[in-house]
This record gives C-alpha cells, sequence and structure tokens, in this order.
C-alpha cells in the first residue's frame, strides 16, 4: 500500500501519518466546514477536535459500520484524528468520509446525530 499524490490531494485538508505499527488521518480544525459546526453553534459545538470526533463517529456508525472494528479516534481540542492498525481500511473510511464533508446536505444531516462530547 502506497501512499500516492493523488490520495493526499484527495484527502485534503486531511492529511495523512505514518506509524510504524498503522496509520493516523488528521486534521487541524477551525477553517474546513466550519459553517456546518456553526450551524448548532447554540447548542455549544465549536468545530474543535472534539465535535470532529463526534461527527465522524456518526459517519463511522451510519456509512462505514463495516469499518467501526477497525477505526479508532483520538481527537484534541485543535485536531481531529483517527486511527488504525489496519491502513487500508483507514484509507476506505478516510476516503468515504471525506466525500462525505464535500456534500453539503448529507453532511449536515449526519451531523444533525453528533453528540456534543
Amino acid at each position: 500500500m502506497e501512499i500516492t499524490e493523488q490520495f493526499t490531494k484527495e484527502i485534503a485538508p486531511f492529511f495523512w501519518v505514518e506509524h510504524s505499527s498503522g496509520a493516523s488521518v488528521c486534521l487541524n480544525v477551525g477553517t474546513y466546514l466550519q459553517d456546518v459546526f456553526d450551524t448548532r453553534a447554540d447548542e455549544g459545538f465549536e468545530g474543535g477536535g472534539y465535535d470532529w470526533g463526534s461527527l465522524a463517529q456518526v459517519f463511522l456508525e451510519e456509512k462505514c459500520s463495516d469499518l467501526s472494528e477497525k477505526i479508532k479516534f483520538d481527537p484534541e481540542a485543535s485536531m481531529f484524528c483517527a486511527y488504525s492498525d489496519d491502513k487500508t481500511a483507514l484509507m476506505e473510511f478516510i476516503r468515504r468520509f471525506k466525500a462525505a464533508c464535500e456534500d453539503k446536505p448529507l453532511i449536515l444531516d449526519i451531523f444533525s446525530r453528533a453528540e456534543l462530547d
């Protein structure tokens, strides 16, 4: 499995990080899809890493349940991070998640079920 320039462009602004026993895909939060998070600002959503983690969890459960045992999340206030020992599964997850993020009606629908962490 090789991380190509095409893949890197496809998942941007998310970025891939290799580890000795797996990989992570991360996002520095604060600009990408901020308008989505702003739709629920009155509930306390700010668009930080934990909010991204909540969104990604709903997406994983609803749209990638086949990967749910392989993908884990480790967000921080300023960064979203998903990781897995199964790089192929992580690649599949981030491709699907990024495509969903680019589909505004879909991502807003998914976000409507996200819970504040």
